[in-house]
């Protein structure tokens, strides 16, 4: 061990409430919120039920560390993007929304777009947070993309609000698909050629001077 690093027992204490996030999004994925209980949380991370109250007192509060600590980061990624690409809307949009995907959507945080569509009821008040914290974040983020290719003429004047659930909607289908079904009736993975083709409907669409076909 070097001089610089700190000793092992301090590492482990100031891990464990990332450790206690991420035990707690296994476990909110595979069985859902309602079922999760705190005592198997702090057994996933390997700490005590004690220790898991020192950090929080709540399955609600694990929840919103889980998002605090994993998909507003992702999402705070994507705005500051919109700066670097602004000019080149097309593109802003492109890697917008695959980054999504890749980072979140086909990832294990990808459960989350489940827990929400099955458990809102239940428990509004932590899908008011979800929606404020991520959900109308992420889709104001999508609105600003949209529109600063119709304010630059690349992308035709439509409506912003029905248009970013347009686009977006089959990638969100797909991450909810990928943790229900598809676990046991069709692959989970999706085919190299998915982007090619979702892009090509989504530009067709959407550029005001649409894509040239190519030379035959």
């Amino acid at each position: 061990m070097s001089e610089s690093s700190p000793p092992r027992h301090q590492r482990r204490k100031e891990a464990r409430p990332a450790e206690l996030a991420a035990a707690a999004l296994s476990l909110f994925v595979e069985k859902g919120f309602a079922a999760t209980r705190l005592d198997e949380v702090a057994a996933r991370a390997g700490v005590s039920k004690g220790t898991l109250y020192l950090y929080f007192d709540s399955k609600e509060a694990l929840f919103r560390a889980v998002i605090e600590g994993s998909v507003v980061p992702l999402v705070e990624q994507s705005e500051a993007r919109i700066e670097a690409l602004k000019h080149d809307p097309e593109r802003l949009l492109r890697e917008t929304l695959v980054n999504w995907w890749f980072n979140f959507g086909a990832t294990e945080l990808g459960g989350i777009c489940k827990l929400m569509i099955s458990e809102a009821g239940n428990f509004p008040e932590v899908a008011a947070y979800y929606n404020e914290a991520v959900i109308v974040r992420w889709m104001n983020l999508l609105g600003r993309v949209l529109e600063l290719g119709m304010e630059q003429g690349v992308f035709r004047r439509l409506n912003v609000d029905i248009l970013r659930q347009q686009v977006f909607f089959p990638l969100l289908m797909q991450s909810v698909w990928k943790n229900s079904l598809a676990g046991c009736c069709a692959p989970v993975a999706l085919p190299d050629s998915y982007f090619d083709t979702y892009f090509d409907l989504v530009f067709r669409g959407l550029l005001a001077a649409p894509p040239l076909e190519p030379s035959r």
